[in-house]
């Protein structure tokens, strides 16, 4: 059975028990929490449900989730490729209740599809060789008897269910929240397999399958169990490994889904076939295989290589590969003609992936450049690392490898060719300081302090302000200055209604301001947010008493409202005008939008050249004269996908969506505000072009009469400069270039003039007698960089032989030196400026018979002076 085949009866399966089939989220962690870094389950586009912050129109689903495990907790990566379980990007299918069914339905669900017959949609295992574990009870949590006679119901011998600790059988979400006893199903492959034939036992003849979690308890902050009014089931069972089982295969890597990617590397590799079989070369098309499935799925999903968070991990992923390649004699380049491989394998369930290979591609081609100019890059600081007793330290080693990306294995074979001890103990504890770091903490929501759950008590607020600027409203709840509910307020705090025209701030939109009034007083509203699914809060500060259950009339600021659709409609033109000139690649990676300016974020892997950024302000303004009418409808969100609308990967949607289309120019998911037709925006002028990271470029504009404020300040500043420099405007640029000429035309002269004196400085030499020649010293000033190097030729000139130094004071805090050594000198111009950068707090390195550094101490060059002299006597 393949495993397209295996994916699509789960569903079905699902489907016709009253499922509601859910895509996949993308592998990027959602981008309300910043818990998650990656989508690790099937669960986790579900989590805002479980723990109650959100609502959706079902309560049963199913899903083959995309998941990644690279990171944080589930960090399985440096066990990839080893075995034959372990992944990076794996699939999970699962299915989900959402206060509906619980154990009975779970089991009975499980059961059947595993060993009902193939004829009927079902998979067809043999009950006599799955095994099933429950909770036996631990710290005083009761042992899951219900389960245990729910699976003898369904048809399971009891002698083929065994009782496991927490350990194995409770699941938790965290330190506190919805947590329960699970039942996992384990396969036993036979006798032929080593191991003792028992779940959780040794070796590889029984493996796990499926793992069904029973969400029945709320763990509070004292640790205490309380039963859940609503009891959930979440289950998640590995694609792969069930069609290891059901292909009867070995290992994950061996099932249909590998087969093309396999069939791809080998294609490369310059190996003979006869060693194909070495275990260190099966390891390394294992490690090759498992990334570039995790690689293109990341970047498809919006990942860019970088130092950074998603970005870091993804580099190691496809660093890790390129290390592997080497074992296999890869040609340079070739994890970037894998992509069209993991296609084959997986367009049939995520199709959207064939858009994104071009892009994915030319990722892989610059991150692999990029991998071979920081080797060379890695081995110069190597050789120019501080060396205590002929050992190299581990923060040198932990720098190279988090810092550089150099690997470690190659540090330890450069140790090794040059009799080096590489100190890997300080490694792994710079490793394990940097793991306990990197742990994500929870983060700290807009209202950090108030009581989610709380707030889903209220009752939804309805939001009117698509239509409407100002509206009558009744107070639902109040909130003081430190989130706690309250019966009134006076002052600072925070504010829901049943219905209001505030935009909450969400989709890079920032949050309406404006005034509200009320019989016997008023307030000012000074940002508006929605913390909780559904629930809009306003801060507020209230002039009066204000009661739950006044009245109020809210007035939101119109003019402000008008700039910030202004310059959201424009942020729609900008990410269309962007995809038109560099290329569909390009993605949302994030955005801000107020009242003054609009930020728009986006992958891309070159800064743009001045005709580009005009190119793309020349598409947005034209569209924007044509006055296209926004066109905004309400859709099922699948519908809105396969029309062609744009999402943005991290968001999260819900099950209905609001899709804006301009003309033919741009059809994206969008809930903000917006112009009823573009010519509404005005100007659009773009303002800065920068890096944010590597692979993410920013754009800033304004809009509107924002643009036309900073279209005068600009002419301003021309006319100020015009004048003082008594010409036209249209002259400046002549004018400046003349000025540049001159001025770079008088820094060569200096610096001539410069050398010229350091030249003939010969009577201020410092000689020093050494054995087998002498030391001449020869310090001065202003001279910097290649024209240093260039002194020290003439210097060379003058002293043929010995050991010259040149020390040159740049300014306060900056020194330049230059080490030269004649060729029938023993000593290495390298090891002598290392005696010297710890005084001086510089760094430099070099070879035998030159070597180069800088350091910040100026005030210290007499003691690394001595300290020079004192080693060569």
């Amino acid at each position: 059975m393949k495993t397209s085949e295996i994916r699509q009866k789960f569903l079905n399966y699902f489907v016709a028990h009253d499922h509601r089939q859910v895509s996949s989220s993308p592998v990027i962690g959602p981008a309300n929490d910043a818990t998650v870094l990656w989508t690790n389950s099937g669960m986790i586009q579900f989590k805002d449900v479980f723990v109650g912050l959100e609502e959706r129109p079902y309560r049963r689903a199913a899903s083959s989730q995309k998941c990644l495990r690279a990171g944080g907790k589930h960090n399985d990566l440096d066990q990839v490729g080893f075995t034959a379980r372990h992944h990076t990007f794996f699939e999970m299918l699962g299915n989900f209740s959402f206060g509906d069914y619980f154990k009975k339905e779970a089991i009975h669900f499980a059961w059947d599809f595993l060993t009902g017959s193939p004829k009927e949609g079902k998979l067809g295992l043999q009950a006599k060789d799955l095994w099933i574990t429950v909770f036996g009870g631990e710290d005083g949590v009761p042992a899951d008897e219900e389960a245990m006679a729910l699976w003898i119901q369904a048809g399971v011998a009891p002698e083929r269910i065994l009782k496991f600790g927490k350990k194995d059988n409770f699941w938790q979400m965290g330190d506190t929240g919805p947590c329960g006893p699970c039942s996992e199903i384990h396969f036993d492959r036979g006798a032929s397999y080593p191991g003792d034939g028992h779940p959780n036992g040794e070796g590889d003849r029984v493996m796990e399958i499926w793992n069904l979690v029973f969400m029945q308890y709320n763990r509070d902050l004292q640790g205490h169990l309380t039963s859940l009014p609503k009891p959930s089931i979440d289950t998640g069972m590995g694609l792969e490994r069930v069609a290891s089982v059901l292909q009867k295969k070995d290992s994950n890597y061996d099932i249909d889904l590998f087969e093309p990617i396999f069939k791809a590397i080998w294609s490369m590799s310059t190996l003979q076939v006869d060693e194909h079989r070495d275990p260190t070369v099966k390891i390394a098309s294992q490690v090759i295989a498992d990334h570039i499935r995790a690689a293109t799925f990341m970047i498809a999903d919006g990942v860019i290589p970088s130092n950074e968070a998603r970005g870091y991990v993804l580099r190691k992923i496809i660093r890790r590969a390129l290390r592997f390649g080497k074992r296999l004699s890869m040609p340079s380049g070739f994890f970037a003609q894998l992509p069209n491989s993991v296609l084959q394998s997986m367009q049939d369930a995520y199709p959207e992936l064939s858009t994104e290979i071009k892009n994915i591609e030319g990722v892989l081609i610059r991150e692999s450049k990029q991998f071979e100019q920081t080797l060379l890059a890695g081995l110069k600081i190597l050789e120019s690392a501080k060396l205590v007793q002929k050992t190299l330290s581990g923060s040198d080693i932990f720098k190279l490898y988090d810092t550089y990306g150099f690997p470690l294995d190659l540090v330890e074979d450069w140790c090794r060719e040059r009799q080096v001890r590489p100190d890997l103990k300080g490694f792994e504890e710079e490793m394990a300081e940097q793991r306990t770091k990197s742990k994500v903490g929870a983060k700290q929501g807009v209202t950090s302090s108030q009581d989610l759950s709380a707030l889903m008590k209220v009752t939804p607020t309805i939001f009117t302000g698509y239509d409407h600027l100002y509206g009558n409203a009744q107070v639902l709840a109040l909130l003081d200055s430190q989130g706690q509910s309250v019966t009134s307020l006076t002052g600072e705090g925070s504010l829901l209604v049943d219905t209001t025209p505030f935009y909450a701030q969400g989709g890079g939109q920032v949050g309406d301001t404006g005034t509200l009034k009320f019989e016997g007083g008023y307030g000012t509203i000074t940002d508006t947010l929605s913390p909780a699914d559904k629930r809009i809060v306003h801060k507020v500060h209230i002039e009066g008493v204000l009661k739950i259950g006044d009245d109020v009339h809210l007035q939101v600021h119109a003019e402000r409202r008008v700039r910030i659709r202004a310059h959201h409609t424009a942020t729609h033109l900008l990410h269309a005008a962007l995809r038109e000139v560099l290329g569909p690649h390009v993605k949302q990676a994030g955005s801000v939008v107020d009242e003054d300016r609009l930020r728009f974020d986006f992958t891309h892997y070159a800064p743009l050249d001045r005709e580009q950024i005009e190119l793309i302000e020349s598409s947005m303004n034209e569209q924007s004269l044509k006055g296209l009418p926004s066109h905004i409808e309400e859709l099922p969100i699948q519908e809105a996908l396969q029309q062609g609308a744009m999402a943005l990967f991290g968001e999260k949607y819900g099950e209905r969506v609001r899709v804006l289309t301009l003309g033919d120019f741009s059809v994206e998911l969008c809930g903000g505000t917006h112009v009823a037709n573009t010519g509404e925006i005005g100007l659009i002028k773009i303002t800065q072009e920068s890096s944010v990271a590597s692979g993410i470029r920013r754009i800033e504009a304004v809009a509107g009469i924002m643009a036309l404020k900073y279209l005068q300040e600009n002419d301003r500043v021309l006319s100020q400069l015009a004048r003082s420099s008594n010409v036209s405007k249209d002259q400046l640029a002549s004018v400046f270039a003349n000025k540049d000429q001159k001025i770079q035309s008088l820094e060569q002269e200096l610096k001539k003039t410069k050398l010229n004196a350091a030249s003939n400085q010969e009577t201020q030499d410092t000689l020093t007698p050494i054995k087998g020649g002498a030391l001449v010293i020869r310090q001065v000033e202003g001279v910097d960089g290649q024209d240093l190097r260039q002194l020290m030729d003439r210097f060379r000139q003058q002293h043929p032989q010995g050991i010259l130094l040149l020390a040159s004071v740049l300014s306060s805090n900056q020194l330049a030196l230059v080490i030269s050594v004649s060729s029938e000198m023993p000593h290495h111009a390298g090891d002598l400026l290392k005696i010297m950068m710890p005084l001086l707090n510089g760094k430099g390195g070099g070879k035998k018979d030159l070597a180069q550094g800088s350091g910040t101490e100026p005030s210290k060059v007499t003691e690394a002076l001595e300290a020079l002299k004192y080693s060569l006597s």
